[in-house]
């Protein structure tokens, strides 16, 4: 049997769906399973050495510019898939996705299973639609994916685990050293979301900091997302981390630099607090764990469906906005995350 899933999105996104990779493969340990991924979020599944066999292809727009040799590559990629000969096709993800199942079917799997609202949108092609979930955890909403192919929706969730390969730890010792600090003797703090309501405010980062140095004696890293807020596309916290640094101690380092390091920085971290995204999830996989930041769930995505997932995984959900949540709080929420870090992961900073 040959499986192939098609997995679209972003690397929080792709981080979550290895537990359905590895429940589908424990479940059918004969089933071939392929991986179609995009030239983003696929060194996620194959750092965590998945059990697929993966497909690259690269998106035709990245951040708004349209990419000729990409869109060039489309075709050649298509039929090589389906000279697979796929018995089934699964557009992953825990909503209905158009792109993921027009994917899915052009494989010409046998079968395509995908969650659509209405399927006579799609050809007969999408031969097993499931309703798209109201409520539920995007981990149990793509466990329920794999109903057709006989394997049970289990109510437990397993969280994703992502052990950092040698490249990444090397790139994060590197940083590390030259900023004179310790795995375990610092905290992360992230800045990076897609909504402003779900990122602190400068002066909250400011005292999170000064308490975490004056109470644990552990210094802070201080991560964001480049780029000026005022885009639409990619908004960047460059505005609110100038405003952090100007006043902070010499306690808060400053990370620049490529995504993979922040991986490996979040792991070596006694722990971290980072709003809802990719990150966070990354830090929930870690040794240190993460404390997620959400906020107004009627209006963006609730914790309901995308917390933090693992045994040291925390997350508090605002009303409006993470600005209006009391220092009490999160200080509550990371004595508990301190107090679980194994005693190998500390250090004083």
């Amino acid at each position: 049997m040959r499986i192939l899933i098609v997995k679209r999105d972003k690397l929080g996104d792709m981080l979550l769906t290895l537990p359905v990779i590895a429940r589908l493969a424990l479940r059918l340990p004969a089933a071939e399973i392929h991986l179609l991924a995009n030239d983003y979020n696929a060194w996620v599944a194959r750092d965590a050495q998945a059990p697929v066999r993966l497909w690259v292809y690269r998106r035709v727009r990245e951040r708004g510019r349209l990419r000729i040799g990409a869109l060039a590559a489309q075709a050649p990629l298509a039929w090589n898939l389906v000279r697979q000969r796929f018995d089934w096709a699964i557009a992953m993800g825990g909503s209905e996705s158009h792109r993921a199942i027009a994917r899915a079917i052009a494989s010409g799997a046998h079968r395509v299973v995908a969650y659509a609202q209405d399927a006579t949108e799609y050809s007969a092609r999408l031969t097993d639609p499931l309703a798209p979930p109201a409520l539920g955890h995007e981990l149990a909403r793509m466990f329920a994916l794999l109903m057709p192919l006989g394997i049970d929706a289990s109510p437990q969730t397993t969280a994703p685990v992502f052990d950092p390969p040698i490249a990444i730890r090397e790139l994060a010792a590197q940083w590390l050293g030259a900023q004179r600090l310790e795995p375990g003797g610092y905290v992360v703090i992230g800045l990076g979301a897609r909504r402003g309501k779900k990122k602190p405010d400068a002066a909250q980062v400011l005292r999170w900091a000064r308490w975490l140095h004056s109470h644990h004696g552990l210094r802070t890293v201080l991560m964001w997302t480049p780029g000026s807020a005022a885009n639409a596309t990619y908004p960047g916290d460059d505005e609110l981390a100038s405003a952090i640094l100007e006043r902070a101690g010499a306690f808060v380092h400053p990370y620049r630099g490529p995504i993979r390091g922040s991986i490996g920085i979040i792991d070596a971290a006694r722990t971290s607090v980072i709003p809802d995204s990719g990150l966070m999830h990354f830090a929930a996989a870690s040794p240190g764990g993460v404390l997620g930041l959400f906020a107004d769930p009627a209006d963006s995505a609730p914790a309901e469906r995308w917390a933090p997932l693992g045994p040291r995984a925390r997350h508090v959900e605002a009303p409006v906005a993470v600005a209006e949540l009391p220092d009490g709080t999160i200080f509550a929420a990371l004595e508990s995350l301190l107090a679980a870090t194994p005693a190998r992961e500390t250090a004083t900073g």
